[in-house]
């Protein structure tokens, strides 16, 4: 069959999809509330009457519904949306922090789904499947050779916890085809990428989103690295889009001594909630950092505003999104919700961080255009600050509401990546793609090989650099990277490392040349 040339995002069956949480960028208490008919018809509700009963032709007036809601949202700010009944499984996932599955990475290779990696300890992992196996049946299900959509593969995979699903793989090492039966079994969704030390004293946080697991995986990497020797603490929440706030608060309330507020909300009503720290901060003292970036919004801004206005951190990157609102979920008696603005937040000083939504949400969301077309993104000195929103630190240091927080200490985008487009491709799922290819067709050259001999090996060749270009010609990406050699190499090494060796060896490799975690290791604490 002839091989599908785009580029697929790579199809990680441990990370549901995340599209519609992030993309909406959350910022949503944990609590839920329902919303129950009204036994009153009112207006909409007798003309959707009228058209099921009396219109001439057949109208699916769930589709109706749909469109005349997110309509009537539409009207309202761009963070109110709608979510409809058959997407509503995929984003409670994504925010629940685990589903019932087999546990397994992978995507569609050449219409066959194809492992990348199975999760240590899951439930493939347990029955012997391995990167690089093909799943071509599951029960009587052909998976193999069809244009079956994410959702069709995913309800053949999925199941009830314990049920057994019988797998038919082939495995190409072997030349070989088997069976093997998988028990499902609850399969978590990292929020948390990584936790490890960046030198003796510093340790490091990624966290990807704020969901209901967030918290405890983030306590668990913060003891392992101070009992690592961590002095020292790095949170990274770039391109971090939100999730639950009272997530963020818990995590701020690590670095927060007893009674020191966090972040307090205001209704339409007026009615003000505050929120302070309690008295179980494991990290109260020691030097903090914020990792932030324009594409950090919502949870992620609590996090950080609560840090730079009780001066208790340095925040280092750009200018965040500015998302200020915070979103209740209202669940319909269909299945579908509503995730309403119900209040404002205000970081500890008073501030507001929201952006404006005057001019619609097509403006709202052109604004990393505009900073890019100021500037902004690589001299801070571009970063546009209303001086009418002018904010004290306790110890007196100037803050600024209106549009995001603005970072203590300034990194740009060019220095991170020399190239911020070619940058931002190395990051993406293209280089994942190329990687497994390239080991499809060698995947016994690293059998045995140590992480060290491995290190030594890539970093002495350009084998994999030259196969990288040539892969991006031949699927119509007229790139040309000599300019980039090293950080092409970086990040190819650095994948490889991941499908091989595990996720935390990616990190060693990216963070050791990040620009915002050399400009903390470079300069002295400042708080």
């Amino acid at each position: 069959m002839k091989k599908d040339r785009h580029y697929l995002p790579i199809l990680i069956f441990t990370t549901l999809a995340l599209g519609m949480v992030l993309g909406t960028l959350l910022n949503i208490p944990i609590d839920r509330e329902s919303v129950t008919a009204n036994n009153h018809k009112n207006k909409l509700n007798r003309l959707i009457d009228f058209i099921e009963t009396e219109y001439v032709d057949d109208v699916n007036t769930d589709s109706i519904v749909d469109l005349t809601v997110n309509n009537i949202l539409d009207k309202l700010d761009p963070h109110s949306v709608y979510i409809a009944k058959n997407e509503m499984e995929e984003v409670s996932q994504s925010m629940k922090g685990d589903f019932v599955g087999i546990g397994v990475n992978f995507y569609m290779y050449n219409d066959t789904v194809s492992i990348i990696k199975p999760m240590p300890d899951g439930p493939s992992a347990k029955a012997g499947i391995i990167a690089g196996d093909r799943i071509l049946y599951a029960g009587k299900d052909k998976l193999f050779g069809r244009k079956l959509s994410t959702e069709d593969l995913f309800s053949k995979l999925k199941g009830e916890a314990g049920s057994e699903v019988k797998l038919t793989i082939y495995r190409k090492s072997e030349k070989r085809r088997f069976e093997v039966n998988v028990k499902r079994d609850v399969v978590p969704i990292k929020s948390v990428d990584v936790a490890l030390m960046i030198d003796k004293s510093t340790g490091y946080i990624k966290i990807n989103r704020f969901a209901e697991t967030t918290y405890d995986e983030f306590h668990k990497g913060l003891m392992q690295l101070k009992k690592a020797g961590a002095k020292n603490m790095i949170v990274d929440v770039r391109d971090n889009g939100g999730g639950y706030l009272e997530k963020a608060v818990e995590i701020a309330d690590e670095f927060l001594s007893k009674g020191r507020l966090i972040v307090f909300t205001k209704s339409k009503k007026g009615k003000v909630e505050k929120t302070f720290a309690s008295t179980k901060g494991d990290f109260e003292s020691g030097n903090l950092y914020v990792l932030v970036n324009e594409n950090s919004a919502s949870a992620s801004e609590i996090f950080a505003g609560a840090i730079q206005d009780n001066d208790r951190g340095t925040i280092v990157g750009r200018r965040t999104f500015g998302k200020g609102l915070v979103q209740r979920e209202m669940g319909f008696d269909d299945g579908s919700a509503v995730r309403l603005t119900v209040a404002r937040y205000y970081t500890p000083t008073g501030r507001s961080i929201q952006k404006s939504y005057k001019k619609g949400k097509d403006e709202y969301y052109k604004d990393f255009d505009r900073r890019f077309e100021s500037g902004e993104l690589y001299k801070k000195d571009s970063i546009k600050i209303a001086d009418t929103l002018k904010f004290k630190t306790p110890k007196g240091k100037i803050v600024y509401g209106g549009g995001g927080i603005v970072p203590d200490v300034f990194v740009p985008l060019e220095t991170e990546h020399g190239d911020e487009s070619l940058g931002y491709m190395m990051q993406s799922g293209v280089v994942g793609y190329f990687v497994f290819e390239q080991l499809e067709k060698n995947r016994s050259q690293f059998k045995g090989m140590s992480y060290e001999g491995f290190l030594k090996y890539m970093n002495g060749s350009d084998v994999y650099y030259a196969n990288f270009q040539k892969y991006l010609v031949d699927n119509g990406v007229n790139v040309r990277l000599d300019h980039a050699k090293e950080l092409v190499k970086r990040y190819i090494v650095a994948e490889f490392a991941q499908q091989l060796f595990g996720e935390q060896k990616y990190f060693e490799i990216t963070l050791a040349h990040d620009a915002m975690i050399k400009s903390i290791l470079n300069k002295p604490a400042t708080s």
